[in-house]
């Protein structure tokens, strides 16, 4: 049986948002702030790409204020600012996850990537 997992903190490491996702019913959204080139080389696994110049915009048209939200971007304070946005745009809900790309590729949780494998 999975544990029910903690709430969500203003900063999260790669394994609570794993342990959310594993949970089943996470309700919430994964927003990759990089660029869209460094995203669609590889994403965490669900997440969505919203740039930080259109993030605001985009995410008040597109999820509720309610909505859990990990957010990462190309450095911790590339994700620190981003969710200071969504916060300053009424967002409550939001996690910075630490360590971003990087610390979930570490744990060797899922990715998306369109990068060939050559072998």
């Amino acid at each position: 049986m999975i544990p029910i997992p903690a709430s969500l903190h203003s900063k999260s490491s790669a394994h609570d948002l794993k342990s959310r996702l594993d949970w089943g019913e996470p309700a919430l959204t994964i927003i990759d702030v990089r660029d869209r080139s460094a995203f669609n080389a590889c994403h965490i696994q669900g997440a969505i790409s919203l740039t930080q110049a259109e993030l605001v915009d985009r995410a008040t048209a597109n999820l509720e204020p309610m909505r859990d939200i990990y957010i990462y971007g190309a450095t911790d304070e590339d994700t620190a600012e981003a969710a200071s946005m969504l916060r300053e745009a009424g967002y409550q809900n939001v996690a910075e996850l630490t360590g971003g790309l990087a610390g979930w590729q570490a744990n060797g949780f899922p990715i998306e990537s369109t990068s060939a494998v050559i072998g």
